[in-house]
């Protein structure tokens, strides 16, 4: 299988439009080595011609045109079959209202975050209004087919972030994705948020060639620090990269070929291509995601 990063930063985008930390500065004015990026989504695809997108990020327009493989073919025809969700987020969903000038869509979201869709936020009652809309439901745990030979398996992620729209708490409100390749065995997780790396998640890494798994932000107390924000990350439901139980002490002993990290904030030192933070990343033998990394599993 394929796997195309459409967007690599977190909700805002780097730079955001209004920050002016450290790494928003240097991405503006050239002072050091980075890159800018749009937010978070992958595509998914078993032969490269037609794709499954991993969440509709508000960059998605942008997204599409700078990816050859999915411009239409012929007079409103897409090769992007299906989206499928991983939460209700809105970095993860406002782009689904970019979509509505498909002739129809077929959306994979488990019923929490369905629900939260048409009642909490009212993003899809607006979308239907323009183009027809096909749910199909995401039982964690059970495999479903996507067609071309990739089937995923979703799996929840337990989140205790207060939920802006929606109910607080129950399953299904945050899920991974196991993809795999039928014709290969290969399986890739996608995983751009998740608050805890628990044994429970980390049993659904097992056999994984590829994790692209969320790197918001390098410490928990990294927004607080800077003055941005009154909350840790583990309290905006993304695990720190650094520090006890962060994803660099849970993630690298693991067998997995090719750990990326994606959903990265504008705040976190790994963006910067000097930063010791990034060396270390690299010395633990993972990886930075950029827009346009494009993986073959």
């Amino acid at each position: 299988m394929w796997l195309r990063v459409l967007g690599s930063a977190a909700g805002g985008g780097f730079p955001q439009w209004n920050c002016g930390c450290p790494g928003c500065r240097a991405v503006r004015d050239g002072s050091r080595p980075c890159r800018a990026r749009t937010q978070s989504s992958v595509a998914v695809s078993a032969d490269h011609r037609r794709w499954f997108l991993l969440n509709a990020s508000p960059d998605i327009r942008t997204q599409v045109e700078a990816f050859p493989a999915m411009h239409p073919r012929a007079d409103r025809a897409t090769p992007m079959a299906a989206v499928l969700l991983t939460d209700a987020e809105l970095d993860h969903t406002l782009g689904l209202l970019l979509l509505r000038e498909g002739r129809a869509l077929e959306l994979h979201a488990t019923p929490a975050v369905h629900d939260t869709l048409r009642e909490g936020t009212s993003l899809l009652r607006t979308l239907e209004r323009y183009c027809p809309v096909t749910w199909r439901p995401v039982v964690p745990g059970t495999d479903a087919v996507l067609g071309d030979g990739l089937s995923y398996r979703a799996f929840d992620v337990p989140t205790t972030k207060r939920a802006r729209f929606g109910p607080e708490g129950g399953p299904g409100r945050v899920v991974g994705y196991r993809l795999t390749d039928g014709r290969s065995g290969r399986v890739a997780v996608y995983l751009p948020g998740v608050q805890e790396l628990s044994a429970a998640v980390c049993a659904q890494l097992e056999g994984c060639a590829c994790l692209l798994v969320d790197g918001t932000c390098w410490r928990d107390e990294e927004l607080i620090e800077l003055g941005l924000a009154g909350k840790t990350a583990r309290e905006m439901g993304h695990v720190p990269i650094d520090g006890p139980g962060g994803s660099l002490e849970r993630l690298a002993p693991l067998a997995i070929e090719r750990t990326v990290y994606v959903h990265i904030n504008n705040t976190n030192p790994i963006l910067l291509e000097d930063s010791a933070q990034r060396r270390l990343v690299e010395e633990r033998g993972m990886e930075v995601a950029m827009d346009g990394l494009e993986i073959r599993v």
